[in-house]
């Protein structure tokens, strides 16, 4: 449809601003006007995520304008980052804004639509403010839409929304996050008063047909509109070798070479953005790049960095400030970080779709030309990347693989959902049923989720820790108390290998983030560890801490080790059960170890008698 079909702000704003459409917003706005579900597939930098929002801003602007629209929230765009959350909100102000200075020139009036971000990094003053008065357009992130599902308040907002906007629908579709997803869409289609409209935006999805169907997912839906723009355009890709020959290992003046390439490049270029694979190596070529570049003009970008810095450094680098940002997957999505020449990735990125999405930061325009450059880092990689490079040039793209029905999510979902309200089983069922994960679970598999979460699991001082009440000749279920408020604290499927601040007590100073594990350090060897114990995340080990070992015990009573509690791993009769928050941090001295009693009050938290697998590391 072209824009005639618009309102006449929304028209002279698009012609004005950004002039003619491309051809996925055309037949994207043809069939999210029609009504109907709708997957855009198209290259970074087509105007994807605006032909999404265009039709809705336009229907609120009409209303506004007619004094109809109440305050209410209407809009959800979910968006896998965080980071990119707050930027679709902060590049949704601008064109409000510019809308409605035209409204007022034109003679219609001063239109009020209005737009807030709900995600981790919401400050609690601001989600305060959003329950008193909803936004039109909400973005939030999987977890948080999760959490905005299971909050009494929050809940009854969603009660008004018509349109969901899933954004980098590739990038959880996947995982078990992408099946945590799939259900709280369901959850939010139950909750509106009125059939919610599902918009999915990819870059980079093959088969497509599969990511229409997990979108809309597999009862009583309509066949989803697919517009499928292809993910191919010109691109300007080159493979970097050192002078020295790669091995299996990089040896340290390789690496040498390869900071000296990269600063050349850098120098080279106005603006330069690079990926890594891991954190800790985004700082550690962040610092060497900084020495070769200047300290003011490079800096690193990665998820373990607070709010702040991260704003800091994406402004730093759309302002023109910073020559060269190291960055992580926090940046590989289509976060507004302003023009990039240059694109560097070094490693292999594993995957097809991951290096076309990272290059595609360069050129991020319906114009430009992606830039990028592939790094191998080992003898392995080069042969990896050389197979990669080829793909990229045939146009081909990784394979969904859509994992199916983890039953540790569905737990965790019926757990938040029974919270909320009575169900009865059946329609519990068939709400599971519904998504594209779970389009084949069997009632005897759910029956026994259901069974478990009601019965709880067994200790030495008998069954404990049951979640629902389970009415088994009426056929209803609903959750017991507590149950919202757990659901509330361990609610989410991000893997548990980061995101965890380690602070040594009892001086409380910050280390940074890490991987989890409980391990002894001797004050002798290690005087930054005056306690001789540290608590950290989940997950496994960082090759960055002292040398030790592990040991695992499955049976219950004291972890293996001196350490009264060290350490945990999903259960795997109840797959709810995950440390509390409130006891994520905390270190104790070796003389405690022999104080059992004391060693039951600091993990009181935690079943003694379960038979989850704990671990104690050790120096």
């Amino acid at each position: 449809m072209s824009l005639r079909g618009f309102h006449p702000v929304i028209e002279r704003w698009f012609a004005e601003r950004l002039g003619r459409p491309t051809p996925a917003q055309q037949r994207g706005w043809e069939a999210i006007r029609a009504g109907r579900d709708t997957l855009i597939a198209a290259p970074t930098g087509s105007g994807k995520t605006l032909a999404a929002f265009l039709i809705a801003l336009d229907d609120l602007l009409g209303e506004s304008l007619a004094g109809t629209l109440s305050e209410e929230t209407r809009v959800v765009y979910v968006s896998p980052l965080k980071a990119l959350s707050t930027d679709v909100h902060r590049n949704l102000a601008e064109p409000r804004r510019e809308i409605r200075r035209l409204a007022e020139e034109m003679g219609f009036g001063a239109p009020r639509l209005t737009a807030a971000v709900r995600s981790g990094d919401t400050p609690a003053a601001e989600r305060a403010a959003m329950l008193k008065s909803p936004p039109h357009i909400l973005v939030t992130t999987p977890e948080s839409l999760y959490l905005l599902l299971t909050a009494e308040r929050s809940r009854e907002m969603l009660r008004s929304v018509r349109t969901v906007i899933v954004d980098e629908i590739h990038a959880v579709i996947e995982s078990r996050r992408g099946a945590h997803l799939a259900l709280s869409l369901e959850r939010l289609a139950h909750v509106a008063r009125q059939p919610v409209q599902r918009i999915g935006l990819s870059a980079t999805v093959e088969p497509i047909e599969q990511a229409a169907s997990w979108l809309v997912g597999t009862v009583h839906r309509s066949p989803p509109a697919i517009i499928d723009e292809g993910h191919r355009r010109h691109l300007d890709l080159a493979l970097e070798l050192p002078k020295s020959p790669l091995e299996a290992v990089m040896a340290g003046e390789v690496w040498t070479e390869i900071y000296d390439r990269l600063a050349e490049l850098i120098r080279a270029h106005r603006t330069t953005l690079v990926f890594v694979n891991t954190r800790r190596l985004a700082e550690r070529v962040a610092r060497h790049l900084a020495e070769r570049v200047g300290e003011d003009v490079v800096t690193a970008h990665h998820g373990s960095l607070a709010k702040e810095t991260r704003l800091d450094a994406e402004e730093r680098l759309k302002g023109g400030k910073l020559r060269a940002l190291v960055a992580t997957a926090s940046l590989e999505l289509g976060i507004d970080i302003g023009h990039v020449d240059l694109v560097c990735q070094l490693g292999s990125p594993r995957r097809i779709s991951t290096f076309l999405q990272r290059v595609g930061r360069a050129g991020h325009t319906v114009a430009g030309t992606p830039k990028g450059r592939l790094f191998p880092l080992s003898r392995d990689e080069l042969v990896e990347s050389t197979a990669l490079l080829r793909a990229v040039g045939q146009g081909t793209l990784d394979r969904l693989i859509v994992r199916e029905q983890p039953l540790d999510v569905v737990a965790q979902q019926i757990v938040a959902e029974t919270a909320c309200e009575d169900w009865p089983v059946e329609g519990l069922f068939e709400l599971v049923r519904r998504t594209y994960p779970y389009r084949h679970l069997g009632r005897a598999e759910f029956d026994s989720v259901v069974q478990m979460l009601a019965s709880g699991f067994a200790t030495r001082r008998g069954r404990r820790a049951a979640l629902i009440h389970h009415d088994g000749v009426n056929g209803r279920v609903r959750g017991r108390r507590g149950a919202r408020l757990l659901a509330i604290t361990s609610g989410g499927a991000i893997p548990d290998t980061a995101d965890y601040r380690v602070v040594l007590e009892p001086d409380g100073t910050f280390l940074g983030t890490e991987a989890w594990c409980a391990w002894k350090t001797p004050a002798a060897n290690h005087p930054a560890f005056p306690s001789g114990w540290v608590r950290l995340p989940r997950g496994a080990p960082s090759s960055r801490w002292p040398s030790r070992t592990c040991a695992r015990s499955s049976t219950s009573g004291s972890p293996t080790g001196a350490a009264p509690f060290a350490g945990s791993r999903v259960s795997s009769v109840n797959p709810l059960a995950r440390p509390w928050p409130r006891a994520s941090w905390w270190t104790t001295s070796p003389r405690h170890a022999g104080s059992s009693a004391r060693s039951r009050r600091r993990k009181r938290w935690w079943p003694s008698g379960s038979s989850t697998s704990r671990a104690a590391c050790s120096s």
